[in-house]
């Protein structure tokens, strides 16, 4: 039975305690979000790629350097969700995101000017921090600016600026610091951070909730069943990518290819993710279950084909291709989801993703080493299926919760 997009919209409306939905979508806005999120995600990964140079330069062992991706992340953890949750009464939502996309090009001024590794610790803090809150205020923000029946298009746009980071952002960054110096691409980077800053200030429409006085609860968005659910399925997956993503190098070479093939892979899954994406922008808001069921069984199938498949070219490339469709298309699925199964506590909810997700990717790398040492290089990606078929189990079983049928789908 089809919904009405009008039902779907005043539906969206009431949970949300906003008083309106806009007519059209705000593309000016939705781009600067997107480059705002691949800003965020460069300035993540950049410090890897940069590690000889940063470690030269501090006077200090490049193992110590991996600090400055450990802290970043960790604090993630222990602030995106208290943080969110005391921001986002207090401020217009808006005022937040200016404020966070500031705070980056701060980090990597403070990052690039630093004399010690405990300085450059102390200015990647502030990033990780700024980026917890990035990924906490900006889907809620989203799904409030846009038509309640384009909300799955709209993230797709958004997250977009992620996998392309992913794909280019890193090595971009890491080819400035070839040529230049590691100090110089962060300075690069934080001129186009404060410049997002201004575009979003122009560009960005305003996000208010209306009437409703009632505080986004996390205890209460615990409580929803669709909540756990996406809650727990979302971080298994990304625990299932990063276990394979993390350890490809090995897995290619004990596969037989050679090591130029790590670098093309990484790019393969990178490039393809966008693919994905752009196949939820077109399903996510019309067909979201069996779209979300048919990309994680997609993923599945990847990773318990390379084993048998990833030693030659074609083969390894093609499972990598459809890896990088699904787990691009997945992550548009799944933060719909939980806007859609936290309701009115939709704010609560997204912020336990982002602590849940950073913790599955922690997971996933020491998931990884374990079976790398245990099980060997070669069934790495048999490890990956492991927790890939969890989430699906989850998923299909999460029907009525986190991962209802849409408005095109087949109701029974």
């Amino acid at each position: 039975m089809k919904q009405d997009p009008a039902v779907v919209e005043t539906s969206v409306t009431q949970h949300s305690g906003a008083t309106r939905h806009p007519a059209k979508i705000p593309w000016p806005g939705l781009l600067v979000l997107a480059a705002a999120g691949f800003t965020a995600v460069t300035t993540e990964l950049l410090p890897s790629g940069l590690l000889p140079q940063i470690s030269r330069d501090l006077g200090v062992q490049e193992s110590a350097v991996g600090s400055l991706t450990a802290a970043y992340a960790a604090v993630i953890v222990f602030t995106a969700l208290p943080l969110s949750r005391f921001l986002a009464g207090r401020f217009p939502r808006k005022t937040l995101l200016v404020a966070t996309v500031l705070s980056f090009a701060l980090s990597n001024v403070l990052l690039a000017l630093s004399p010690t590794l405990e300085i450059a610790v102390a200015a990647r803090l502030l990033g990780g921090i700024a980026h917890g809150m990035l990924w906490s205020s900006m889907p809620p923000y989203v799904a409030r600016i846009v038509p309640a029946h384009s909300v799955g298009k709209s993230m797709a746009v958004v997250f977009s600026g992620n996998s392309i980071a992913l794909a280019v952002g890193a090595p971009i960054g890491t080819l400035m610091g070839t040529f230049m110096t590691w100090r110089a691409s962060f300075v690069i980077l934080a001129g186009v951070s404060a410049l997002l800053a201004l575009l979003a200030f122009w560009l960005l429409p305003p996000a208010t909730d209306g009437t409703s006085s009632k505080a986004s609860s996390l205890r209460a968005a615990l409580k929803l069943p669709g909540v756990i659910a996406v809650a727990t399925a979302w971080p298994l997956l990304l625990l299932a990518h990063f276990t394979l993503f993390t350890y490809i190098a090995p897995f290619l070479l004990a596969s037989g290819l050679p090591e130029a093939a790590t670098g093309l892979s990484l790019s393969v899954v990178g490039v393809s993710s966008l693919v994905g994406i752009w196949i939820a922008g077109l399903t996510a808001d019309s067909r979201p279950r069996l779209s979300v069921i048919a990309a994680v069984g997609l993923l599945l199938l990847a990773f318990a084909l390379l084993p048998l498949l990833g030693g030659t070219w074609v083969g390894a490339f093609a499972l990598m291709t459809v890896w990088g469709i699904a787990f691009g298309a997945i992550g548009i699925y799944n933060q719909a989801a939980i806007l859609q199964a936290g309701g009115e506590h939709k704010d609560a909810a997204n912020g336990l993703t982002v602590v849940t997700i950073q913790l599955g990717i922690a997971v996933g790398a020491g998931y990884g080493a374990l079976a790398l040492t245990t099980a060997g290089a070669q069934l790495v990606p048999l490890a990956a299926a492991l927790p890939t078929a969890v989430a699906l189990a989850i998923i299909v079983a999460a029907r009525r919760g986190g991962y209802p049928a849409g408005p095109r789908e087949k109701r029974r």
